[in-house]
């Protein structure tokens, strides 16, 4: 789209001298404060920031979020990252000023309250998962997946294990599994899945050996499977003198059901951000605590949460811990947002949020699977996969109908992943959606589906009714458009070529 001389100059609407609230010039008193701040480190020029009206920036910023697609605006069906709705109560819990003006170098005595919160929520994190110790410090799932690798390297050193050195992968996990691993300095192997979606048991039995560290997994799978065989699994990994890891990220739909350390596992890390209430999109914010069995704890990050009959306080880490993963104690605002959640909803509470997740999903799955080739077979948990390779034919891919469905309203889903299924649609509707909001979505996915067979074309070139239309995704990898200057300078150069 070109743009006029006239749309070029109203787009710009800073001027000079504008300003949306002046502060008192700052008297000093004595010394100046600038004077030990040493000369490289002091702006020597404007930062260049406009010059606004307060109006200006309000609407501004107003009509940015009309055009955002978000969980509290649109349905979000982002497969394996659970983007479900967060009760408000829990925002305006972890924003009294009582919690967020704490520091954490206050002495324990003074934040007894703050630190009770934290015990309690780590007492609940071990029930629900069936770990016996947590640290609350990892920043988030992939910083959780880190943290784990080290606490399987240092139980291993202690063992003499230093030939360990291979980490074994599904073909459908998480792509943070491989690269937390690999990051960390282990050889990724990866283990292949039956022709029912769920691990190869001959597979794994022959890359088991003195050489393997751990296997990482999350149950149920990328493709929203429950590993049905996976005592066996951590009976052979175990046998072998390996360690389980149980990714939390598919956690959504085992509360109260189901725990990961009774199946085997030997460390956890949770997505508070994603199971436990706190809006995670756009890069956070996030915290993955992990938890362990007893033979691990002292490994683990320090300073831990203790009891005593004076109160709560940190204790010293053990010789062996792993260190600090975090600054202080991780990100406290996410957790207290999961302790409200925790709270509010109780041991039942929490099992009806698995349930509703899996009833929705099957519902979805099986009014679907008429219409889109489903990828496996059988009930789903949390979460299911279609594949839409049959409509490549008419040059129609998963992405497209991903854009396609932002013409209707809806986020589109996790699209060609798992890598296993070929044009893959990864749906989790969670548990916190209305029957209704599910129809709509499946009527706008069987629309899609007619469209692809006499109007492929609509589908290819979508979405059409959004202010920003579909980029070149090349393009935008090589010379992506960081700010709005970026954006007039290309369409005047646009205007310019044509002319």
């Amino acid at each position: 789209m070109l743009i006029s001389q006239d749309d070029r100059l109203s787009f710009e609407k800073s001027k000079p001298g504008r300003r949306a609230i002046r502060l008192p010039e700052e008297r000093y008193s004595g010394e100046d404060p600038l004077k030990n701040i040493p000369q490289g480190l002091l702006r020597q020029t404007s930062i260049g920031f406009p010059e606004l009206g307060e109006l200006d920036v309000v609407r501004h910023f107003i009509n940015l979020s009309r055009k955002n697609f978000s969980v509290d605006t649109h349905f979000y069906p982002l497969g394996s990252c659970t983007m479900k709705y967060n009760p408000k109560v829990n925002e305006w819990a972890a924003r009294q000023e009582k919690f967020t003006a704490l520091h954490p170098l206050q002495d324990a005595t003074t934040t007894q309250g703050m630190l009770q919160i934290l015990w309690e929520l780590e007492e609940y994190l071990k029930e629900i998962s069936g770990m016996d110790r947590f640290t609350l410090q990892p920043a988030a799932g992939a910083h959780g997946e880190l943290t784990g690798m080290m606490l399987v390297r240092a139980y291993h050193a202690s063992r003499g294990g230093s030939t360990r050195t291979k980490v074994l992968v599904p073909d459908s996990s998480h792509g943070t599994n491989p690269a937390s691993a690999a990051l960390f300095g282990y050889h990724v192997v990866e283990i292949k899945s039956d022709s029912h979606g769920c691990v190869d048991l001959e597979d794994l039995k022959q890359h088991l050996d003195e050489h393997v560290a751990c296997l990482m997994l999350t149950n149920p799978n990328t493709l929203g499977l429950f590993e049905k065989n996976i005592l066996e699994i951590t009976k052979l990994v175990h046998q072998h003198g390996g360690l389980l890891y149980y990714d939390g990220a598919n956690l959504n739909p085992l509360l109260g059901i189901a725990r990961p350390g009774d199946m085997g596992f030997d460390i956890i890390h949770i997505n508070l951000h994603k199971t436990f209430s706190t809006p995670h999109g756009g890069g956070g914010p996030g915290s993955g605590p992990v938890g362990v069995k007893k033979h691990l704890m002292p490994f683990l990050p320090g300073p831990l949460m203790e009891r005593t009959k004076k109160g709560y306080a940190w204790a010293s880490p053990s010789p062996q811990s792993i260190g600090r993963v975090k600054l202080f104690h991780g990100n406290v605002g996410v957790m207290i947002r999961a302790y409200v959640y925790l709270r509010v909803l109780g041991k039942e509470g929490l099992r009806k949020v698995s349930e509703a997740a899996i009833l929705n999903a099957n519902y979805m799955k099986e009014m679907l699977k008429d219409v889109f080739k489903v990828a496996t077979e059988g009930p789903c948990m949390h979460e299911f996969v279609l594949s839409l390779k049959s409509f490549v034919a008419q040059g129609v891919h998963a992405g497209d109908v991903g854009k396609r469905l932002l013409d209707f309203g809806f986020h589109a889903p996790t699209v060609h992943f798992p890598l296993v299924v070929p044009e893959a649609l990864m749906i989790e509707p969670t548990e916190t959606e209305a029957r209704e909001t599910l129809d709509l979505f499946i009527e706008a996915m069987k629309e899609i589906a007619l469209e692809i067979a006499t109007d492929p074309e609509r589908v290819k070139t979508a979405p059409h009714t959004l202010p920003v239309r579909r980029p070149d995704d090349v393009l935008a990898a090589r010379k992506p458009i960081l700010s709005y200057r970026d954006q007039v300078r290309e369409k005047v150069l646009l205007a310019e070529a044509v002319a």
